[in-house]
């Protein structure tokens, strides 16, 4: 009786949960009601209520994006409310000083230091410690992509402007880009988001490329764009679309390219320990986290990996893997927990198995600085769906097994 009981029950509540839903919190202020109750309707019911929800940028990517577009249409007054918002969705405060710094050279210093104005005044009202240099070791961009680069800009822009080629390469390239203070992704996805917002598509092939080969998938980069769109406007989104399009053909042409040849050739190829070291995303990641040798077998096979070096207490977030993975403990002691088990400990020598799908996290001990090397298949594109992070509560379970 009690599990008849308990059936009808669930299925009246079932029947009015409509009515029992609570309605969804305004984002837009009442005086935009008052005067234009259709963008009170659009901003909280598809920009906030739709656009923000979707899967397929995390709200911290959308968080740059917006502050990056806001900063570089020159949109002072919008700016508070936005850094407000990425600080709650885990941007951190060297973060959004970093980003103001990139879009001070693609953006230009006015719009720059407006933004510094704007964004001392959250930080003075949030109680946040003026933001010192990052002591964390530069990014090392990947030489022959580097080489490329340089002698395209003295041959096509040395001849005419030197002190503007000897500055694109000495200090844009040679040291913003190299800047640890922000991850080379999310470096590269606050400047494509810029040039969108600030309707500059001849120079998107190059940095959308940029982007991509530090890791934005092609699902996030046309969310860039859409997301621009209520920012900077239809006009400038619609302007990126065939750009974007033309990048995305271009690239998987060049992957099957790459494929037969590969096939053909057979060629042994090396990835060198420490080639393209990085400070890892804080998106992903708790504490300090610096990732290298990364290596991408070439199509068909699916195969990828890196060198992952861990800070004593640093960790991943919680996350799966399509077709599982594999760890191989190199240095020092870690700690490693499928959802639902032990927090078990490993070390030198160790392999650990992941099993597709299997929700799991993986880092240093407390106390002792952890590396490994980590390797995936990919499925669909991708290796890897992040989650959230790992509480320092559950992580703090761990000193239980040392």
């Amino acid at each position: 009786m009690n599990k008849i009981a308990a059936t009808v029950a669930i299925s009246a509540l079932a029947a009015t949960g409509v009515e029992a839903q609570e309605p969804r919190a305004r984002v837009a202020p009442p005086v935009v009601y008052d005067v234009a109750p259709g963008l009170g309707h659009f901003t909280d019911d598809v920009l906030f209520g739709e656009v923000w929800e979707r899967g397929e940028l995390p709200p911290r990517d959308r968080s740059l994006v917006t502050v990056a577009t806001l900063i570089s249409t020159g949109k002072a007054a919008q700016i508070g409310s936005h850094v407000r918002r990425a600080l709650d969705n885990d941007v951190a405060p060297d973060e959004i000083g970093e980003l103001i710094t990139q879009l001070a050279f693609y953006a230009g210093w006015p719009n720059a230091i407006s933004a510094v104005t704007e964004t001392k005044k959250v930080f003075d009202e949030r109680d946040i410690a003026p933001v010192g240099n990052s002591a964390a070791a530069r990014i090392e961009l990947e030489a022959a992509a580097e080489t490329a680069r340089a002698a395209a800009v003295n041959a096509n822009v040395a001849p005419t402007a030197p002190t503007l080629a000897d500055l694109t390469n000495r200090v844009l390239f040679g040291d913003l880009w190299r800047r640890p203070d922000l991850s080379a992704r999310d470096r590269s996805l606050v400047t494509m988001a810029a040039l969108i917002a600030i309707g500059q598509p001849e120079q998107l092939p190059f940095h959308t490329n940029r982007a991509m080969d530090n890791g934005l998938t092609r699902a996030e980069a046309s969310e860039v764009v859409t997301h621009v769109a209520f920012y900077a406007g239809w006009p400038r989104a619609m302007s990126a679309v065939p750009v974007l399009q033309r990048i995305f053909d271009s690239r998987g042409n060049a992957l099957q390219r790459s494929a037969a040849q590969s096939a053909a050739s057979g060629d042994l190829k090396i990835t060198r320990a420490n080639q393209g070291s990085a400070k890892a995303s804080k998106q992903h990641f708790t504490g300090e986290v610096e990732t290298s040798g990364f290596y991408q077998g070439d199509a068909p096979a699916r195969i990828g990996g890196a060198t992952v070096s861990f800070s004593a207490g640093a960790r991943t977030a919680w996350h799966t893997h399509p077709l599982g993975q594999t760890l191989f403990i190199i240095s020092g002691q870690g700690w490693v927990q499928e959802e639902g088990g032990p927090i078990e400990k490993v070390g030198p020598g160790d392999v650990v198995w992941i099993p597709p799908l299997a929700k799991h996290w993986h880092g240093a001990s407390a106390d002792e600085a952890m590396t490994h090397f980590a390797v995936a298949e990919s499925l669909n594109g991708s290796a890897v769906t992040w989650m959230e992070k790992v509480s320092d509560e559950d992580y703090g379970k761990g000193r239980q097994i040392d």
